[in-house]
C-alpha cells in the first residue's frame, strides 16, 4: 500500500484545531460544508476524472469563489485524498452491513468483491486508495476490516500482512485494468469489444504453435473472455492459496 502522502511536509498555510485551513485575515467564511465540497468533488471525478477536478470548477458547482474551498482543504492532493475517503466510507458502510459468516475466506471474498465493484464504477478511486492514511481514515478502517478476517486464520503476522497485501493488490490491479479507457476503435464505435478481442485471437492463431504452445492452448478462452470473471478467478486463486496456508 502506497503511503507517499505520509511523508509530505505540512502545508505552509496555517491550520486550525479543527483541521481546516485558516483563511487569510479578512476572507469571508465559506457558506457550504465539507460534505458538500466532497460530494461535488466526487461528482467531478466521476464525470471526467482527476483532470476535471479544479478548485475553480468545484467552486462553480458549489456557487462561490475558488478561495472558499481553502476553508476545507489546503491543496488538490488533500482534496483527492478526502474525496477518496468519502467514497470509501460508503463502501465500508456497505461491507459492514453484512454479518461475518463461519468462513473467514468467504468473508474476505465478499469484501474484496464489493471493493472491486466500487473501483470499477469509479476508476479514479484505485489511484488514490490508501495513499495517505492520515487523511483516509475510512480506507485505513477498511484495511483493518480485511486484516481482521485473517486474525480468524492460523497464520503468522508476516503471512497475514502478505495475505492482505495480495488481496488488495488483486482487487485494485484488476479493477483499474478493467476500468481503463478502451482502444480507440472500440471507443469510437468502429468495432465492439468482442470483435476487437476476436481480431487479436485470430492473429494469435496464425502464430507458430511450436513457438507459442501456451498461447494456442488458451486462444479460445481469451477470445471473448469476461474481465470480471478473470478478476474472480484471480481472487479465488489467491484465497485458495491462503486457505491452504492456514490449513483451513
Amino acid at each position: 500500500m502506497a503511503q507517499s502522502g505520509l511523508a509530505r511536509s505540512r502545508p505552509a498555510q496555517a491550520r486550525s484545531r479543527s483541521g481546516r485551513s485558516r483563511p487569510s485575515q479578512g476572507r469571508r467564511r465559506a457558506s457550504h460544508s465539507m460534505d458538500a465540497v466532497l460530494t461535488e468533488a466526487v461528482a467531478l471525478l466521476d464525470e471526467a476524472g482527476e483532470a476535471a477536478l479544479t478548485f475553480r470548477a468545484l467552486a462553480d458547482r458549489l456557487g462561490g469563489g475558488a478561495a472558499s474551498i481553502y476553508w476545507y482543504v489546503s491543496n488538490k492532493d488533500e482534496l483527492l485524498d478526502r474525496a477518496t475517503d468519502h467514497v470509501v466510507g460508503a463502501v465500508l458502510a456497505d461491507i459492514e452491513k453484512h454479518a461475518a459468516t463461519d468462513d473467514p475466506i468467504a468473508d474476505l471474498r465478499a469484501i474484496a468483491t464489493t471493493l472491486f465493484d466500487a473501483i470499477v464504477q469509479q476508476p479514479w478511486l484505485g489511484t488514490y486508495f490508501m495513499r495517505n492514511t492520515d487523511l483516509q481514515v475510512n480506507a485505513l478502517r477498511l484495511y483493518e476490516h480485511i486484516g481482521q478476517q485473517t486474525l480468524r486464520l492460523q497464520l503468522t503476522p508476516k503471512q497475514r500482512f502478505h495475505a492482505v497485501s495480495a488481496i488488495v493488490g488483486v482487487v485494485i490491479g484488476s479493477a483499474v485494468d478493467l476500468a481503463q479507457e478502451p482502444p480507440p476503435e472500440v471507443r469510437e464505435g468502429a468495432v465492439d469489444r468482442e470483435e476487437y478481442l476476436h481480431r487479436w485471437a485470430q492473429s494469435w492463431r496464425e502464430l507458430d504453435p511450436e513457438a507459442f504452445p501456451f498461447v494456442h492452448e488458451i486462444i479460445d478462452e481469451f477470445d471473448g473472455h469476461d474481465d470480471a470473471d478473470q478478476f474472480r478467478a484471480a481472487l479465488d486463486l489467491t484465497l485458495a492459496g491462503l486457505r491452504l496456508q492456514a490449513g483451513a
